[in-house]
């Protein structure tokens, strides 16, 4: 029961990256481009967690923390250059 749950989350989060992807190419203006980019890191670290799920193993978790970090930190970054057009002042 278990693996027909996780195959079904692993199925619905890469149709979720690729809405993402969509939205990120064709986005009508640049915060909705940063927002797809943000929703898909978001997105990454679930599809890593269930891959962690699926295969059993602890080394996922630690890539998705990874992720999750990068991910929040380049956000910032990059709104922070949208809003003053200097990231470090």
């Amino acid at each position: 029961m278990l693996d027909i749950a996780l195959k079904i989350s692993l199925a619905l989060v890469m149709i979720a990256i690729v809405l993402n992807t969509y939205r990120l190419s064709v986005g009508p203006d640049m915060p909705d481009r940063i927002l797809a980019l943000d929703t898909m890191y978001v997105n990454s670290i679930a599809l890593i967690v269930l891959m962690g799920l699926w295969l059993n193993t602890k080394t996922y978790f630690e890539a998705a923390l990874l992720i999750a970090m990068l991910g929040f930190i380049s956000t910032v970054a990059v709104c922070k250059y949208l809003l003053r057009g200097d990231i470090i002042e």
